[in-house]
């Protein structure tokens, strides 16, 4: 396979560090446009997913490398930004917890893992299998995806290579295609960019569907820490413009539960 280098780039060993950034900066602006061509794809996967867990199933990662940290990253952050539970969101990185701190690049060719971890967590045809892979051509993320179709399971593709073997081997294929990196073959960058943003659609994009959040508020937030308590307060206070010391006390009383508190407020109890 030939690398694909970009033209613009050539020299970035010889540049300035200001250089350096404005080069990387001019690529990366590219990135946003590129998700921009996917949006009514990556609006009807929000649709499909949102669907399947109204009927119990789940939103299943699966990806290897920077593609299955950046799935993680987005999967881990649901639980607290959204207050739903831990097993709703899943990513599945090859080579488990150690891929995520180090690396383990080697496990993305382990065909029969990615069956393994998906059996490990019981996936089932309900579920959704959200495969991430900049190159598209990933055995540990194709692998995944051939069990889901295998069982029944509908089947979701995020990836930025055309020639990406995924896009035959699933029901919706989000491609984007954000060109040669600034460092030829070094997909943490824009590929990267590319894919945390469509990662980012689809999990907030089904959580407002499924009535996570009260206009742009992060209503269901758990109340983990001094900061999220506080934020709760605030989002409270701007819905109804309640008197802040009156608001924490009623979430005192249960247990910071946000759409409780402004129930109980709009009700002058």
């Amino acid at each position: 396979m030939s690398i694909d280098r970009n033209k613009k780039t050539i020299n970035i060993d010889k540049a300035s560090s200001l250089e350096i950034v404005e080069m990387m900066n001019e690529e990366d602006k590219k990135v946003a446009f590129e998700v921009e061509k996917a949006k009514n794809i990556i609006a009807k996967a929000i649709d499909e997913i949102t669907e399947a867990m109204k009927n119990g199933g789940r939103m299943i990662y699966i990806g290897s490398g920077t593609s299955g940290k950046l799935a993680v990253i987005d999967a881990s952050e649901c639980p607290p930004t959204f207050g739903i539970d831990d097993n709703t969101v899943i990513a599945l990185i090859s080579g488990g917890r150690e891929a995520v701190s180090y690396w383990k690049e080697e496990t993305e060719d382990n065909r029969e893992l990615a069956v393994n971890d998906l059996r490990e967590i019981g996936f089932s045809n309900r579920d959704v299998l959200i495969a991430v892979s900049a190159s598209g051509n990933t055995p540990y993320a194709i692998e995944g995806l051939n069990y889901a179709n295998k069982i029944g399971a509908k089947t979701v593709a995020i990836f930025c290579n055309k020639n990406g073997k995924m896009k035959d081997i699933s029901d919706i294929s989000i491609l984007i295609d954000v060109g040669p990196e600034v460092i030829a073959g070094s997909t943490r960058l824009k590929a990267g960019t590319a894919q945390k943003m469509v990662l980012n659609m689809l999990s907030t994009g089904v959580m407002i569907k499924l009535g996570y959040v009260y206009s742009n508020l992060m209503i269901n937030v758990k109340p983990i820490n001094k900061k999220l308590k506080e934020r709760i307060v605030d989002m409270i206070n701007i819905v109804t413009n309640e008197d802040k010391d009156k608001i924490r006390k009623i979430l005192e009383k249960n247990g910071y539960n946000a759409k409780n508190a402004i129930e109980v407020l709009k009700k002058g109890e």
